[in-house]
């Protein structure tokens, strides 16, 4: 394969025409020429490299890797380091290993990182547990290209055996290890980076952004379906903030203060956690524009997702050079950047209107072993006329959460929850034949009736359910039993439910078909009420005791900040 276009270079971030042959799926020789008017450019339009996501978990998406890979060709993605945690906490090595022969199947670049935290906590139930030793027999693996982000950062910092063990095994085995520190700073986070913890995903603002890069991190910016941080993470205020309360800065020339202003101190650009309907409207394409309008330089909003992920997985693809995997991308322009093709391997997989490959269908055992449950699951008891109880306020586009109180008032030894206060009751079944429920209240959804429930609770996915009643709540998560994971909105006028029979996670619909139903299922969660953008995911998130400050597990109401179990009601 032989043609002549306009290159972006991204080792010297600049752009030339060039006579460019393609052999055994690698770029074999890369020749500038001179444009002449006898000089005949064979491609309208700009080649960059292929997109690489540096960090995403496949099964946020809901659909199989062989269907993300269709979905993400259109948006330029070549890519994927993939953290299959989900489907670990679900079903072990059983499932990571499901998830790899999945995404064989395809022509796409499929790399995993072995999850480091099966289950994130000890102060919840999962279907599985992972090792040390099952660490190293995932990292011996071709397809496994490091050590998943390390969430149990207070096993960490208090120097717990088993993950330090772990640790251990990536640095003998040559694997990057990635972070997931959620506002850790100090000497905290000086004893978690001691570890080789590498990258962290996870910041909120940007002088936690600040400290960790200072400190050495590589930082991902995550543009995902719930956690949105580019917006706080390239705010120049705050970075001309910062810049003035460095010694020096009366002394360095204006220009090169601008020049900084506009040039990504970060490293990455990651999903983390998108839904499909997400990716159908733009994957990484999407983020790099994104970050144009913020003011980042294109090019280099290109570099995050191309050389400098290649570069830190050590990677064959991430660049338009002699010798690097032939997976790159057609655009218009740097403006409108628009992806008219993509490459992988030399072979085009997308032409613009059409994905040139096809997928199968597949099947996982099913992983949904609990019992039909009724209203009274789903009450909290209090003896007397009126309570003070423990509230999770959560946030739209946020992970993080804030403890909060609320009094709420008794009907027959029942606390009732106040839709005047927003404050909504939440309940996480355990779904793995332990039949447990915790039950506590929460703040921020703004449902007036009925209720949701959902089979993808991070990170051990058991059923989480939030709502006004008992009665509905029930009717949800029974919806999410018979369908073998999934999702699900009742109300007293309509219900509806996502079907996620593969783990309880994924559906082997495509992405359009889940995104549809997925849109409907909005649709009705904001006729009752809700006010956030994306319900399921925040939602999901309730669960995920790693991140500050309260969540709730099946074992009870957890307190993020001290990492301990507290009482839903306080008197």
């Amino acid at each position: 394969m032989k043609f002549a276009a306009y290159i972006l270079d991204v080792l010297t971030e600049s752009i030339y025409p060039a006579r460019i042959t393609i052999e055994d799926g690698v770029f074999k020789s890369i020749d500038p020429i001179v444009v002449t008017e006898e000089t005949k450019i064979d491609v309208d339009g700009l080649i960059v490299p292929g997109f690489i996501d540096a960090h995403i978990h496949i099964e946020s998406s809901m659909i199989t890797p062989q269907q993300f890979a269709k979905i993400a060709v259109r948006h330029g993605t070549t890519s994927a380091v993939c953290d299959p945690h989900e489907i670990a906490n679900v079903g072990g090595i059983d499932g990571i290993e499901f998830m790899i022969e999945d995404a064989s199947k395809v022509p796409f670049n499929f790399y995993f990182t072995a999850p480091s935290c099966v289950p994130a906590t000890s102060f919840e139930t999962s279907g599985a547990i992972l090792d040390a030793e099952d660490i190293r027999y995932l990292l011996s693996k071709d397809e496994v290209v490091g050590l998943a982000e390390m969430m149990n950062f207070p096993g960490v910092i208090g120097g717990d055996p088993e993950v330090l063990k772990k640790l251990e095994i990536a640095r003998q085995c040559g694997k990057p290890i990635d972070g997931h520190a959620p506002l850790v700073s100090g000497r905290d986070l000086d004893k978690y980076i001691a570890q080789h913890i590498v990258t962290d995903h996870e910041c909120s603002n940007f002088a936690e952004a600040m400290e960790k890069k200072q400190k050495g991190m590589k930082i991902m910016v995550r543009d995902g379906s719930s956690a949105k941080n580019m917006e706080a993470l390239f705010d120049f205020s705050e970075k001309l903030n910062h810049l003035k309360k460095q010694d020096g800065f009366s002394i360095i020339p204006t220009e090169i203060i601008e020049r900084r202003l506009h040039s990504p101190i970060f490293d990455f650009i990651v999903s983390d956690d998108k839904h499909p309907n997400d990716i159908i409207d733009g994957h990484l394409d999407k983020s790099v524009k994104k970050a144009a309008k913020l003011g980042i330089d294109i090019i280099q909003a290109i570099e995050m997702v191309t050389i400098n992920p290649a570069n830190h997985f050590n990677l064959p693809g991430g660049a338009i050079v002699t010798g690097a995997k032939a997976d790159f991308v057609i655009v218009d322009n740097l403006h409108d950047f628009n992806v008219l093709k993509t490459y992988i391997d030399g072979e085009c997989v997308f032409d613009g209107e059409d994905v040139l490959f096809d997928v199968e269908e597949i099947s996982f055992r099913n992983s949904i072993n609990a019992s039909k449950k009724s209203p009274e699951d789903f009450e909290v008891y209090f003896d007397g006329d009126e309570c003070e109880v423990n509230v999770i306020k959560c946030f739209n586009g946020e992970l993080l959460t804030e403890k909060t109180t609320a009094k709420l008032i008794t009907k027959d030894g029942k606390v009732q929850p106040d839709i005047y206060q927003d404050v909504l009751k939440i309940a996480v079944v355990e779904r793995y034949g332990g039949n447990k429920v915790s039950n506590a209240f929460i703040k921020g959804f703004n449902l007036k009736k009925g209720a949701i429930a959902s089979s993808t609770a991070h990170d051990s996915h058991n059923i989480i359910v939030v709502g006004y009643s008992s009665e509905m709540m029930a009717e949800a998560v029974n919806r999410v039993i018979d369908n073998s994971g999934g999702l699900a909105v009742v109300s007293e006028d309509f219900e509806d439910s996502l079907a996620l029979p593969i783990a309880g996670l994924m559906s082997n619909e495509d992405a359009y078909k889940v995104a549809e139903k997925l849109d409907v299922l909005h649709k009705m969660t904001a006729a009752l009420g809700c006010t956030l953008d994306s319900p399921f995911m925040t939602m999901a998130f309730m669960a995920l005791l790693v991140i500050p400050s309260i969540k709730i597990s099946d074992k009870g109401l957890f307190d993020g900040d001290n990492f301990e179990f507290i009482g839903v009601v306080r008197n």
